[in-house]
């Protein structure tokens, strides 16, 4: 910077070095807007799903499943249809605890779990196992979970343990 000596030998800042580090002051202020709105930003990784956000997703596509085959088999909408109601009440309760917003499953999910066999004893089967896969899930989550989520959780697996019996 141009600084002046003064006859007293203090120096101070000449007229033209003041008016130089106004203006860097002041377009340097500008750019600050700029940093704000994303154009100088650097990318950030966008934050990681939650670990139980799959248990969502899974919980309403067992859901789904039991009540295309409530459709296809009336004769087994008393068994099911209670079944789907708890998955629903989980994805509920799950989504309550992620923060999220509610959830629906995939397309693709949907069509996968929705197609039951003609045969109702095929279709109990498919059931059994797509609850079997959702319980160790749901148990592999609870053992790997916090305190404040590992009592859901195990509340889910245990609920997947029963819908195991009920489809029997």
């Amino acid at each position: 910077m141009d600084r002046s000596t003064r006859q007293d030998g203090s120096s101070e800042l000449s007229r033209r070095a003041a008016l130089r580090a106004g203006a860097v002051l002041a377009f340097g202020g500008a750019a600050v807007p700029l940093a704000g709105c994303g154009l100088l930003d650097r990318d950030e990784p966008p934050p990681r799903p939650d670990p139980l956000a799959p248990l969502i997703d899974e919980a309403l596509q067992l859901a789904t499943g039991l009540r295309a085959a409530a459709t296809a088999h009336p004769d087994l909408t008393d068994r099911l249809v209670p079944l789907a109601e708890s998955h629903e009440s989980h994805a509920t309760e799950l989504t309550r605890l992620v923060g999220a917003t509610a959830a629906t499953p995939s397309g693709s999910a949907v069509a996968s779990s929705a197609a039951p066999s003609a045969d109702p004893s095929a279709t109990l089967t498919a059931l059994r196992q797509a609850e079997r896969a959702g319980r160790d899930a749901a148990a592999r989550a609870c053992a790997a979970a916090p305190a404040e989520r590992a009592a859901l959780l195990g509340s889910v697996a245990a609920a997947r343990a029963t819908h195991l019996e009920a489809l029997r």
